[in-house]
This record gives structure tokens, sequence and C-alpha cells, in this order.
């Protein structure tokens, strides 16, 4: 990485360290090693960074696997990224991405440009929109103060106002905006020719003069719905939405997402899918809270509660990779603090953690059991055969 580029990057930890939500502890840490100097190294986050001289920084989750290759890894975090609620990411076909070649903001990219390609088939909403305009010919309605204002002198024109039913409304600027960002954005020959075409049908649209005030004037309702994924993805390309926010001015886009969300959004997709019937499956249950008196308070909202036959089973997701050579295999304190609460709230059968598989860890699951009667089994989703891994668990717990 060019010097500068690796400047500009401590630059925008250190601005998030105190200018967002996010600390920069939790997104990329800055440490220095002797004989090395400073190292930067991802944490919490994956997705991508793209830089203001160009430079795409591509953060991928470490899927356990000597075989793993990089194309796997970015085809199985696309394939997570797909159960986010987030409605960009629903519907898209990985197997047509074509992982090997893209990198992330290639493939975003494309699959924008998907959506809009479908949108225009559909064809452009008009709508009719308020015009004031000092023109040759009356229409609508006169704007007395204006028309003084502008033509006392000029009296062969009207200052009006009026309706014009055009493609130019807030929707089709935003989506021509987008696409005007990424034709300069892609590196990719092809994704810059399918920008250059769809632009040929917002002819009759206006570049957005104001981001912020036309997504404020978006309409909602039934006849707009073919623009809801498109629109979604304009949100995270010229507002760089994706989880969270971040600040900096040597960043042009990031598109970051917490690893511990797209791993629990993933699994609970995967049992949802796989759970039979008589299965009551809740997600980020909250009927409880540690203390309920004077008032309720210290929330507990575990990620799956599977109810079934008078039992109940309670599971965790926790994104990290254990160990044999880590203390208690690295699984944290405050988790089995979280486990032993769970057990006891909801007077629980089963108290599960849920981690990605690890090829550090021998066994395939193991037990902590406490002499009041709180076992807390530790299991492992295995990302490269997630419904095998999902489907045996399921069959074990139930």
């Amino acid at each position: 990485m060019p010097e500068k580029t690796f400047d500009a990057l401590e630059a925008f930890i250190l601005a998030n360290s105190t200018d967002s939500d996010t600390e920069a502890v939790e997104l990329l840490s800055l440490s220095a090693r002797r004989g090395v100097g400073k190292i930067i190294t991802a944490r919490n986050y994956v997705g991508l960074i793209t830089m203001a001289d160009g430079t795409v920084i591509e953060i991928l989750p470490k899927i356990a696997g000597g075989d793993t290759t990089v194309s796997d890894t970015k085809r199985i975090f696309l394939e997570m990224l797909k159960t986010l609620k987030d409605v960009s990411f629903k519907d898209f076909n990985v197997s047509q991405l074509h992982t090997e070649r893209l990198n992330l903001l290639e493939i975003f990219i494309k699959m924008f440009l998907d959506e809009v390609s479908i949108l225009t088939k559909q064809g452009l909403k008009a709508a009719y929109t308020p015009v004031e305009e000092n023109e040759r010919f009356y229409k609508g309605k006169l704007l007395a103060s204006q028309n003084i204002k502008h033509n006392l002198v000029s009296r062969e024109k009207f200052f009006v106002r009026y309706d014009d039913f055009s493609i130019n409304r807030p929707e089709n600027r935003l989506i021509k905006s987008t696409l005007g960002f990424l034709l300069k954005a892609t590196g990719d020959a092809g994704n810059r020719r399918t920008a250059a075409r769809l632009l040929s049908f917002f002819d009759g649209v206006d570049f957005s003069k104001s981001v912020g005030g036309d997504f404020l004037k978006c309409f909602v309702d039934r006849s707009m719905t073919h623009y809801d994924k498109a629109l979604s993805w304009c949100r995270v390309f010229l507002r760089g939405n994706s989880f969270t926010a971040f600040a900096g001015s040597e960043i042009a886009l990031a598109l970051l997402f917490p690893l511990e969300k797209v791993f629990e959004s993933f699994v609970a997709a995967k049992f949802r899918r796989h759970i039979s019937d008589g299965i009551n499956l809740r997600t980020q249950d909250a009927r409880y809270s540690l203390f309920d008196s004077p008032t309720r308070a210290f929330a507990l909202r575990p990620d799956l509660v599977l109810e079934f036959d008078g039992k109940t089973i309670v599971m965790d997701t926790k994104w990290k990779l254990l160990s044999d050579n880590a203390r208690n295999h690295g699984i944290s304190q405050s988790d089995m603090y979280q486990m032993y609460a769970y057990s006891k709230k909801y007077g629980s059968d089963c108290i599960v953690l849920l981690y990605p598989h690890s090829d550090n860890v021998s066994r395939s699951e193991f037990r902590y059991a406490s002499d009041d009667n709180v076992n807390v089994d530790v299991s492992f989703i295995d990302l490269r055969n997630s419904d095998s891994s999902i489907a045996n668990l399921i069959a074990k717990v139930c």
C-alpha cells in the first residue's frame, strides 16, 4: 500500500475514534511492530473502503478451512449479506456476480446496475412536479410579486407556477446521480458500459442538486414499489449508508458491516429454513429483563429461542474463531455470564453458544456445566457447508 494511502487510512481510523458511534478499536486497529513500523489490522467489520485516490480495500471475514479461496470467501460473505434486512441484498444471484474477478466494490456496483436495468425495462415513472419559471407564454398561475420583479420592463414574459408532467422526479434524479457517480468510480469495463447505457434512459432527468432534499421528496406508494431496491442502493452509494456512518474526507466510500450482525442474521435465516413444523422460533426475543423491579432494566435479548413440546432452547451467536491454545478456548467471561442469565430467566433446557467453525479447535462441540444445573453447549457452524451444520444442530437439540 502506498505511504500516502496508508496515512489517509490512518487519519480515517483516528477520525472515527471520536466522531462517530463506531470506535476505531472496533473498526480497524492501529499498532506498531518493531522492525516493521505501523500496522493496520481489520477488526469486527467487513466490506470495503474506497479511498479518495481510487484505492479499494476489501475486508473479508476469515473463513476457516485451508482450501478456502478468496473467491469462495467472497461468495460466502455475499450469501451472508443476502440475509440482512436491507432490501438491497435480498434477491441477487451470487453465482452470476463473477466473484473470482470482481472486487466487492464492482460486485456492489453490478448489483445496483442490475436493479436499474430491471427498472428501465418496466418503464421510468413520470409525475407532475411544480415548476416556477419566467415563460414567454402564460400558463398555470401568475406569481404577481415575482412577475413584477422580473418583468417590469420585459412585459412579453410571465413569471408563473405550473405543474409539469415529466420523468424529472426526485427518484429518477437520485438514480441518475448514482449512475453518474459510479461511471467515474468503476474500474470494470463491463460495469462502465452498462452504466453509460443506462444513463441514456435518463436524458430527460436532471442530476440531483440536493441528494438529501430529493430523498425527502421520494413518494412511498404502491405504484413506486419497483423503485425500492434501486433507491436503497442509491442511499448506499450517495450517502455511504451500509450499517454505520463514518467520518473522513480521505474516504470516498465506506461500505462496512459489523460481522456480529451479519453472522447473527445469517444463522437466523438458516434456522428459519430448516426448522420443522411444531417448533416456534423467536429471534431477538425481548420478553425478559435481568431485573423486573421497580422497572424492567438490563434487557435480555438472545438471538434465537426455540420452543416445542414444553421445552425451551436458547441460542446466541458469536463471531469469533476459537482456539484450543487460548484460555477457555477464547470464550469471553462476559459471554458466559450472559448465557448463565439466559438459563435462569428462561428456565431453559439447553443453552447453546454458536461460533463459526475454527480449524484451531479439535472438538466439534463441548459443554460447560455448573453445580446448579446450568449447562452451556458450545457448537460450531461450518460456513462452507452451513446448511448441513444447521440441520445437524437442529436434529441434535430438538
